[in-house]
């Protein structure tokens, strides 16, 4: 048994906020407890002093790439499952465009059997399309069955409308979400950077704001028709805000996620750190980063996702139109969210782990993201004064923008079905 004591509990599910103790047995959570209990007298405890930490549900992050299969030299299940236990989550949900593509019984049987070897709770989406070619749906009805937590493309457009309309029609009957990559390829001259100030910094074309605004306005309109989860992935412009915004007013099943990269920098990062700052879709003007803290202060973006997407030093050294897209953000994200959006004012505590846990996890239908008797012993102890420095990671992966700068938000300890999966050594 653990018993965490002196805590100070956040749980956004509840709206339960205060000073409990937690008593953790066989995986789940067997008491929350007054402070001071006296449980000392219980054999087989192992007690930790807080001292005054907040107890948090563990964080649940449904958009991440742990390139395996395909792609291990980048990152696998183990060693991104390392990272996310170190930046706080106890689940995610792996994106589908591995090498082969999760769009068969045996690739997804690989994903989630690795998975189960961690120490965390990995999930996987299926794809939409077979071989992410997006012109013939996969089985997902067995991919559903057999474990898909949702479909996606993720990475890839869907351009076929009725295409899509069958997705989603699918989709509902099997009540699993499917996310969508909204970003128009006819639309880009060269994909990962600002079709403005950046890419007139480096003399390319770029990829305009257009690019994900008319697939976001095309998907919503067909959305709102159907039954189906649909979640926008990594919103980047502020008039793809205002469509999910609208959209919801006409329909219940709209979803949107952004990233701590998207609500923190702008296309003058691309500047600075070039490729450790291109990404799909790119940052954009101040003005986009803005409205997508708005949306998420006002809750018209319903979740915060890292996109976490692993690449080799060589990929990254390549020049800019050569180097791949994305950037690592498991390890830093938290610490992102209290910086730029509770430390800002935008959130509060307990608004910003909702937007990291119960969200997503409701989204997915995930049994996570809170913290309740009998539930999931999935927890993060932090220590919200503590400061550290991004300097190392547990991914395999360094491909940040945030190297070297002092982030706040130490996390001590990262729990997952009642074990300690991550002790907090950061500087």
């Amino acid at each position: 048994m653990l018993y965490l004591k002196n805590g100070y509990l956040i749980d956004p599910a509840s709206g339960t906020e205060g000073h409990r103790d937690i008593l953790i047995k066989d995986g789940k959570i067997a008491g929350i407890l007054p402070q001071g209990t006296d449980s000392g007298k219980k054999e087989n405890l192992e007690a930790i002093d807080l001292k005054g930490q907040y107890i948090i549900p563990g964080l649940v992050d449904v958009h991440v790439h742990f390139r395996d299969p395909g792609f291990t030299y980048k990152e696998d299940i183990c060693s991104g499952a390392e990272a996310a236990a170190r930046g706080g989550f106890t689940s995610v949900v792996l994106m589908a465009n591995t090498k082969p593509a999760v769009d068969n019984a045996e690739t997804l049987s690989y994903v989630l059997e690795k998975g189960r070897e961690t120490g965390i709770h990995v999930y996987t989406c299926a794809n939409v399309t077979k071989g992410m070619q997006g012109r013939e749906l996969t089985d997902m009805e067995t991919l559903s069955r057999l474990g898909a937590a949702g479909f996606t493309d993720d990475g890839i457009p869907l351009l076929d409308e009725e295409l899509l309309r069958s997705a989603l029609q699918c989709a509902a009957r099997l009540q699993r979400p499917v996310s969508l990559h909204e970003e128009n390829p006819a639309l880009i001259r060269n994909n990962g950077v600002n079709a403005g100030r950046a890419a007139a910094h480096f003399g390319i074309g770029g990829s305009p704001r257009e690019a994900e605004i008319s697939m976001v306005e095309r998907d919503l309109r067909i959305a709102v028709t159907q039954e189906a989860d649909l979640s926008i992935q990594h919103i980047s412009t502020r008039e793809a805000v205002e469509l999910v915004r609208q959209a919801k007013r006409l329909s219940s099943h709209i979803y949107a996620e952004a990233t701590p990269h998207h609500f923190t920098l702008t296309q003058e990062a691309v500047i600075r750190h070039g490729t450790l700052a291109k990404m799909n879709p790119p940052l954009r003007e101040e003005e986009d980063r803005l409205a997508i803290i708005e949306g998420l202060r006002d809750g018209t973006i319903d979740m915060i996702a890292t996109d976490h997407a692993p690449h080799s030093t060589e990929e990254k050294a390549k020049p800019l139109t050569e180097a791949p897209s994305g950037i690592i953000g498991l390890e830093t994200a938290l610490s992102l969210g209290i910086r730029e959006l509770v430390r800002k004012g935008y959130l509060s505590m307990s608004e910003l782990v909702r937007k990291m846990s119960y969200a997503p996890a409701q989204l997915y239908r995930l049994d996570a993201g809170y913290v309740a008797e009998g539930g999931p012993a999935d927890l993060v102890v932090l220590d919200p004064d503590g400061q550290w420095v991004v300097d190392g990671f547990a991914s395999r992966a360094v491909n940040s923008p945030f190297i070297g700068e002092t982030m706040p938000g130490v996390i001590s300890y990262t729990i997952c079905q009642g074990k300690i999966v991550y002790r907090g050594n950061r500087n």
